[in-house]
């Protein structure tokens, strides 16, 4: 038995999610305002000796995080339950592609990735005390208190607070210099309790806007019409990398599209980075694409950028047949 099944929580132990906004909430005395981070979300257990990480989707996580188990199992508290989110730092930023290459089979080469680049644990919220005291039906207020007052005494290296403020403009500040090591600012109001899979938490990211060059395109998966766009940009060596996705294309545009796309098929479509196969996350899809002549230009709507790339799928907001395609650079991201 884990130790997420030595706890009797009431109800299913999903996180509780956050639905989008484009605005932060801003009722005086209502609000907690958090840092939204861009990693592997989590819940950790505690229990009777034994430690336990899982997944948003329930799958656990405690084989790819090793060190995190140990920083946990250090602990002095004999119980407890811990929301939060796996991170992992390199060159002075939070790097999502270092948490994918941790869900590898072979447990030598985790053991390997743990030593060189350990993670960290940031944490926003309480669900079961150190007394084993289930703290769902809690304020936020008091779970906070009790986060608190548990960081503080564990003291363990790799076990982090997520900053909080109830002040507005604390952060707006936050969201306005968000896109590096954070992803956005999620809003909780202080009096609610913790809604375990309910999007019961706003979210507000950083929405910014790039023209980008269509490098390619897949089909969809049942029939032979596009699918998505595949995105790319130019380097300062003059090279197309592919950069992203954008899959918002109304059914009834496409026929008419992928009549258009075919026309203009041509390799090697990128001349840089070019698509690779299906990622951990989506295997089912195909990682078959159709390269193009980089005629065409899009806008699209982005939120976050991770190693020169979109680290979402985009919003295709339109067409851009008054740019030329050699003006669609890296500079946009800067």
């Amino acid at each position: 038995m884990s130790a997420a099944d030595k706890f009797l929580l009431p109800v299913d132990t999903a996180p509780m999610e956050a639905k989008l906004a484009t605005t932060i909430p801003v009722e005086a005395g209502v609000w907690q305002y958090e840092q939204k981070w861009d990693g592997f979300r989590c819940l950790a257990f505690k229990a009777e000796g034994a430690v336990d990480i899982r997944a948003k989707s329930g799958k656990p996580l405690a084989r790819y995080f090793p060190e995190l188990v140990d920083r946990l199992h250090s602990i002095s508290a004999p119980q407890f339950v811990i929301d939060g989110e796996i991170l992992i730092e390199r060159s002075g930023e939070y790097s999502f592609d270092a948490l994918q290459m941790r869900l590898h089979p072979a447990e030598s080469r985790i053991r390997k990735l743990s030593a060189q680049t350990p993670a960290k644990l940031m944490l926003f919220d309480m669900l079961a005390d150190t007394d084993g005291k289930i703290l769902l039906g809690r304020p936020l207020s008091v779970r906070r208190a009790a986060l608190e007052a548990f960081v503080k005494s564990s003291d363990a290296a790799g076990i982090e607070l997520s900053p909080a403020t109830v002040d507005a403009k604390q952060a707006k500040k936050w969201l306005k210099s968000a896109g590096g090591r954070t992803d956005g600012i999620v809003a909780k109001r202080l009096g609610d309790p913790y809604l375990p899979g309910e999007r019961a938490m706003v979210k507000i990211k950083p929405m910014r806007t790039a023209d980008c060059v269509v490098g390619g395109f897949r089909y969809l998966a049942d029939r032979p019409e596009v699918g998505s766009l595949l995105l790319g940009l130019y380097d300062s060596q003059g090279r197309l990398d592919h950069v992203g996705f954008t899959s918002t294309i109304s059914n009834a545009a496409r026929p008419e599209l992928t009549r258009r796309l075919e026309g203009l098929r041509e390799s090697p479509g990128f001349t840089g980075n070019a698509p690779g196969g299906p990622s951990r996350w989506s295997t089912e899809r195909s990682a078959a694409w159709e390269p193009l002549r980089p005629e065409l230009v899009v806008e699209v709507r982005f939120d976050h950028v991770t190693n020169n790339r979109f680290r979402h799928g985009t919003k295709l907001l339109r067409w851009r047949p008054d740019k030329a395609p050699r003006q669609c650079t890296f500079d946009q991201l800067r």
